[in-house]
């Protein structure tokens, strides 16, 4: 860093004899003018010209501060004559007067507003100018100093015994740092970005506070008394100064950098100018002796390259390692003055005042991340300093000497005239070479493990900077004179030199092409080729690639340099390899392109073969390596490899000529042909001495007729050569039934099988003509395509008449015919289908497939129809399968259950998503307790929160509060449907203010024991007290008054409905209905009471049973007991066998309940029937019933009368 001085001025009292002591400095917003404290003066200077302006006169005594309002308007001054004037900048007259109870310290404007801080011994005020009043506060001490946050909320005070105060723009209090040395505050100020203070004080001491007081880091020993303090650059650097008669750079954490300037005297204030341009800094510095001087501060820029690495020095303190190529950025912080750097290979060395820094870069790190090798206790003062694998070497004008990374001092090479420049040359690890400019004029080259120095070449003028390509054979120089030279080092001859240049750099990836920059201009130069120039400030520092790498002020930027002009240049001498070169360091595909192609009708294949890689032309790749596997072959005529290259690039006719030039004319003429260019190859043809087939010619030609869209001449043209084939294609795809029916019946069946069944198949599935594609079959003698042909038009009776003697096609058919059964929702009929073709299985997958659909698409009811007819075919397969009878039992009971699970959700789901429902509340109550009693194995899509919602609502509307809040707490353990959540909460709210209790008028008794049961208990479908199964009438969901008995083991079913019914009937008095003959109405005599005992007995056995079991007793009948039961009273499920019967006897005499003949459910007889006069068929198992005959008590009873 420099600091240059700009102008000064110098002033004394009256007498001439002692200085006016300039205690502040306050700079205009716009930086034209400063005022300057100096006694009781006030000096007004033009900043740029340092130009005296005015002198005002008003205080009676020295003025301490001074300050600037924010909009420029006002200025103003406090003095130890008490007062503070405020004065019109433009006229420079006072404007506004007030004062203080004792010496003025200090003043200082709001940055954002019109408050001023005026500051005394014993006070403080705040004047607001938009309300031309004051408050004045008291002080708990002498202040001295004061200044605003940058936002001009808070004001710091700082006291003579050490305190800070931080104060709101109301005077008050916010913040108190008391501090333990109680030494004075002399100066402070505040960050201009952060929040925070940096306080100088005369213990010697600065310190760091944060707006809450909080310190901000350790204090820092200054060694002097301070008088100023003030950041600078944004807030990069503090600038101190006071009784060391100098003024320092600090870093922003205080840490010492160096000094700006030295005075004669105490220095009292520094100031930086505002708004000036970025990277100029301008200060103004007041010293005890009258001084005022302008200062313009130059921040040198302290960096090194190496390759695309570059480090360059920030804030001072600072090294920041940049990769060019990505921007990727690393910061190494030393807090200390950073005085060179070098970087080289994985090395780096930062030079400070006492030592030097070197970082080390692991090689398997990421980039840039450095480490701190070693410390070298070097305090060496030097004009250059270079960086190897294992030394260090330092550059004192005429001397070179290298130390080890321990300090120890190696080698010393001394040369004739000042080093201006050095340049690393690489090599072995402590061997590496130097390459140096000196002020002579000469270049000279050393090896650090060599003593020599080793003259190189001679010019005439002192050298600037130079640089050397990658293979050491070519040198450039810039000298004083900003002469660029280029010399070949083997024969130190002069290949090239250029005026008007300051700075240059060899490429690293190409050894022929130079960058040099001057004069606002860039050029590039490549080989011997002219040098391609553009417009570009700054200098040059590198060149890597298509990159160069420039330094604008302290910023290096990196440009994208066109390398176009110097492939093309190469190219024009047919120079390949070169011109292969140049375009890797970067160019645009459009430039690729053309060396790819010039290259390969150079027939260069190689260089050919990598630029179309980069282009990724994959046409022309498979060009080359055609090319190369015909060169392994033996095929070496370039004239044919020429000609494959002109074909490619469209150049046809110069293709032509040099395949018939070397007698290829079945080349030319494919190629013609596949180019569409039919006239072109019958040339060709009759020029050729072959007998080429014209046949070929023609059928492309028929080809590209039918891509040009003339479908009727390229069809007539594959007739002409026999290519029926393709001939019904074109038939088919332009919908010309009538020509293709015509072929069709032209075609000879035993020569043209193949395209009579491509034209059938076209006729049926393309132009729906099935009855057209028939004939052609029959043509064919083809059964099997027929049959395939009904079946697909569904013309099932014209495919059973012809399959009647084919086994295999009959199976096929009656498969085909049963989907399409399925498809028609006639499920019976096509099982029957499936039967008749041998196919069970697939019976049985149709169903389970149609019952999964029913599932996922919530139709429950057509799910119940589908597990019965499922359970219908397990017990069928029970029967024709004896060996697997107890598998398709399991499977048949499986399917009854799911069946009747699905049958009673069915109504449950609708209750739940529809608003409204046909079915009675209360059996909806009762449908929903049947899958509650039971939730243990729920089928698939039966889910436990919609029976437990649908119960908890009907019972809170039916009194069963009891079980409403027994739901609502199941609920709480399952997951719940999003849109009901918020129901559900409030109801489950709600329900805790009822009684928990159920109504008595709801609750089932058991047709056993008589016993109330519980509507929702653990024990299943059972009585809670005699564990007797419930039987429900699957209409209304009551219980029926029955109760399920088996026989003894050595009684069958056959005798057993034998016994029952030739039971005699008890009948009273009254008069009855025959049910057999229900017109006919009779009386009769009550019969004798003959079976008596035989009721006792059975009647005992109900009262038999262990309420304390878990499983109800089975009633177990004898012979004798059958023969006693009313028949009317027995109701009977004849299962088909291997099913045993279930049999259940009534516990209320000729009580009205029938049996389903095919599913056998128990419905309720008056209910049942209504349901079937609505339905016309039964609820459960969708059999049909004709509404026009009677139903009658027990199906199977009539039937066996009869």
């Amino acid at each position: 860093m420099k600091a240059q001085k700009l102008w000064t001025d110098r002033h004394l009292q009256d007498d001439k004899t002692l200085p006016r002591s300039v205690h502040d400095v306050a700079f205009s917003p716009n930086g034209d003018r400063v005022v300057v404290a100096a006694g009781e003066k006030l000096l007004i200077y033009d900043v740029e010209k340092g130009e005296h302006l005015q002198t005002k006169v008003a205080h009676r005594d020295n003025i301490y501060s001074v300050s600037y309002s924010k909009d420029g308007r006002f200025f103003a001054s406090g003095s130890a004559d008490k007062q503070v004037i405020m004065w019109d900048a433009q006229t420079f007259e006072g404007a506004i007067r007030y004062a203080h109870n004792e010496n003025v310290q200090s003043v200082s404007f709001n940055p954002h507003s019109g408050h001023l801080a005026s500051c005394s011994n014993t006070d403080f005020g705040i004047y607001v100018l938009e309300t031309r009043g004051i408050n004045k506060h008291k002080a708990t001490g002498r202040i001295l100093t004061c200044g605003w946050t940058n936002d001009g909320q808070y004001l710091a005070l700082g006291y003579w015994n050490g305190t800070i105060s931080i104060r709101n723009k109301l005077g008050e209090e916010k913040v108190k740092i008391n501090r333990s040395n109680n030494n004075p505050v002399w100066a402070l100020t505040w960050h201009p970005s952060r929040d925070q203070i940096a306080a100088a004080d005369w213990g010697q001491r600065l310190a760091f506070f944060a707006l809450n007081g909080s310190t901000g880091g350790r204090d820092r020993n200054l060694g002097y008394d301070p008088c100023f303090i003030t950041y600078i650059c944004g807030g990069d650097y503090l600038l101190l100064g006071g009784t060391n008669k100098e003024v320092v750079l600090y870093s922003k954490e205080g840490f010492k950098l160096t000094s700006v300037c030295e005075q004669l005297s105490w220095v009292w204030c520094c100031k930086q100018r505002p708004n000036t341009p970025a990277g100029v800094v301008h200060l103004i510095v007041g010293c005890q002796d009258g001084t005022v001087t302008c200062y313009s501060l130059q921040f040198t820029t302290v960096h090194s390259l190496y390759r695309d690495k570059y480090a360059f020095r920030e804030n001072m303190t600072d090294v920041i390692i940049q990769h060019l190529p990505t921007d990727q950025k690393t910061r190494v912080k030393l807090r200390n003055l950073v005085k060179r750097i070098s970087v080289y290979r994985n090395k780096l060395a930062i030079q400070t005042p006492d030592y030097v820094n070197i970082y080390e870069r692991k090689p398997d790190a990421p980039d840039l991340q450095y480490r701190l090798q070693v410390t070298v206790d070097l305090a060496l003062d030097c004009n250059l300093l270079v960086v190897c694998t294992k030394s260090l070497v330092l550059c004192q004008e005429m001397r070179l000497q290298s130390f080890s990374f321990t300090g120890v001092k190696r080698r010393e090479w001394a040369v004739s005239s000042f080093i201006r420049c050095i340049k690393v040359l690489g090599g072995p690890p402590g061997a590496e070479g130097l390459l140096c400019g000196l002020r002579s004029g000469e270049v000279v080259k050393l090896f650090l493990d060599n003593a020599f120095v080793i003259p190189v070449l001679q010019l005439k003028h002192p050298i600037r900077c130079l640089d050397i390509n990658e293979s050491h054979s070519k040198v450039a120089v810039v000298d004083e004179n900003n002469l660029l030279q280029v010399y070949e080092l083997s024969k130190k001859e002069l290949l090239f030199q250029e005026p008007n240049a300051t700075s240059l750099s060899w490429n690293t990836e190409n050894e022929d092409m130079l960058c040099y920059s001057g004069s606002g201009t860039l050029a590039i130069k490549t080989a011997n080729f002219p040098p391609h120039q553009q417009k570009l400030n700054g200098y040059v520092v590198g060149f890597s690639g298509s990159k160069v790498f420039c330094l604008q002020g302290q910023v290096i930027t990196s440009i994208d340099v066109p390398q176009s002009a110097s492939v093309m240049k190469f190219l024009g001498q047919k120079n390949y390899r070169d011109a292969y070169k140049v375009a890797c360091l970067g160019v645009t595909l459009q430039d690729w392109n053309v060396l790819a192609t010039e290259a390969l009708e150079g027939l260069d294949f190689d260089i050919s073969r990598k630029a179309f890689t980069r282009t990724r032309d994959s046409k022309y790749l498979e060009l080359i390596a055609c090319i190369d596997e015909k060169e392994k072959r033996g095929e070496m005529n370039k004239d044919l490899f020429l000609a494959e290259v002109y074909a490619y690039q469209s150049r046809f006719p110069d293709a032509a000529k040099l395949f018939e030039k070397n007698n290829e004319f079945d080349k030319a003429i494919d190629m013609y042909t596949e180019l569409r260019m039919f006239d072109k190859a019958k040339e060709c043809i009759k020029r050729s001495n072959t007998k080429t087939s014209a046949n070929r010619v023609q059928r492309q030609e028929a080809e590209w007729l039918k891509t040009i869209n003339d479908p009727r001449a390229a069809c007539d043209m594959y007739q002409s050569v026999q290519e029926f084939g393709k001939a019904i294609e074109i038939m088919a795809a332009q919908n010309w039934t009538e020509q293709l029916l015509q072929l069709i019946r032209q075609l000879s069946a035993s020569e043209n099988k193949n395209e009579l069944r491509q034209a059938a198949k076209l006729m049926d599935e393309q132009l729906d003509h099935w009855e057209y594609a028939l004939e052609a079959y029959r043509k064919l003698d083809d059964v099997a395509s027929q049959v395939r042909l009904f079946s697909r038009h569904d013309q099932w009776d014209s495919a059973f008449e012809l399959v009647q003697d084919d086994s295999a096609l009959k199976e096929e058919v009656y498969v085909n015919y049963a989907e399409f059964l399925a498809r028609s929702d006639r499920f019976v009929e096509a099982q029957n289908a499936y039967h008749k073709a041998g196919r069970d299985d697939k019976a049985l997958e149709t169903l389970a497939k149609l019952t999964d659909n029913a599932i996922n698409e919530c139709r429950f009811s057509d799910a119940a129809y589908y597990n019965f007819l499922l359970s219908e075919q397990y017990a069928e397969n029970a029967q024709l399968f004896p060996e697997n009878e107890e598998k398709f039992v399991k499977l048949f009971w499986k399917c009854r259950r799911n069946a009747e699970y699905y049958y009673v959700f069915h109504h449950v789901y609708s209750f739940m998503i529809q608003p409204a429902s046909k079915i009675a509340q209360r059996v909806l109550f009762d449908m929903t307790r049947y899958i509650a009693l039971d939730t243990e194995n729920l089928p698939q899509g039966v889910t436990r929160p919609y029976v437990y919602m649908a119960l908890a609502k009907l019972s809170r509307q039916l009194g069963a509060y009891r079980l409403s809040r027994f739901c609502y707490e199941k609920l709480q353990k399952l997951v719940i449907p999003k849109h009901h959540v918020k129901t559900l909460a409030r109801e489950s709210m709600t329900i805790r203010a009822k009684e928990v209790s159920d109504d008595p008028s709801i609750l089932p008794a058991c047709s056993r024991c008589s016993t109330e049961n519980a509507l929702v208990h653990n024990h299943g479908r059972v009585c809670n007290n005699c564990r007797q199964p419930y039987v429900w009438d699957f209409v209304t969901f009551e219980f029926l008054p029955v109760v399920e008995f088996m026989l003894e083991d050595d009684i069958s079913d056959e005798e057993a409905m034998e016994l029952i019914l030739l039971a005699p009937r008890n009948v009273t008095k009254e008069a009855e209905v025959d049910e057999a003959t229900p017109n006919r109405l009779r009386l009769a005599d009550q019969l004798e009471d003959e079976g008596r005992q035989e009721a006792d007995a059975f009647t005992a056995k109900l009262q038999d049973f262990d309420n304390h079991a878990s499983a109800s007793k089975p009633i177990v009948v004898d012979r004798e007991i059958l023969m006693s039961f009313d028949s009317r009273d027995v109701i009977v499920q004849p299962w088909p066998a291997p099913l045993r019967y279930q049999y259940y006897k009534s516990l209320v005499h000729k009580h009205d309940i029938t049996v389903c003949k095919r599913c056998l459910t128990m419905f309720n007889m008056d209910e049942y029937r209504q349901l079937c006069l609505e339905l016309e068929h039964c609820p459960f198992c969708r059999e049909p019933v004709d509404i026009d005959k009677p139903i009658v008590r027990h199906q199977w009873r009539p039937q066996q009368e009869n």
